[in-house]
């Protein structure tokens, strides 16, 4: 555990129960939500490759505009 961790928990060891369970909560939460959000981006890496290598092929085509005009 990090020092900055054991800090953290110190300081929330000293609140009531209540609010320590509001702020397990949302850690745990907040945990929850990253590992869904490292899980669906790990399965598209092959989707995204595919995108990425047609957007390359139609930029190479001249198919492709820019967005913006370029600044001088």
């Amino acid at each position: 555990m990090t020092r900055e961790l054991e800090r953290a928990i110190a300081e929330v060891e000293k609140l009531p129960g209540p609010e320590q369970d509001a702020i397990t909560a949302m850690i745990l939460a907040q945990l929850a939500d990253d590992r869904a959000w490292d899980e669906v981006f790990a399965r598209s890496q092959d989707s995204l490759a595919r995108l990425a290598q047609q957007a390359r092929e139609e930029i190479a085509a001249g198919r492709v505009r820019p967005l913006r005009p370029r600044r001088p």
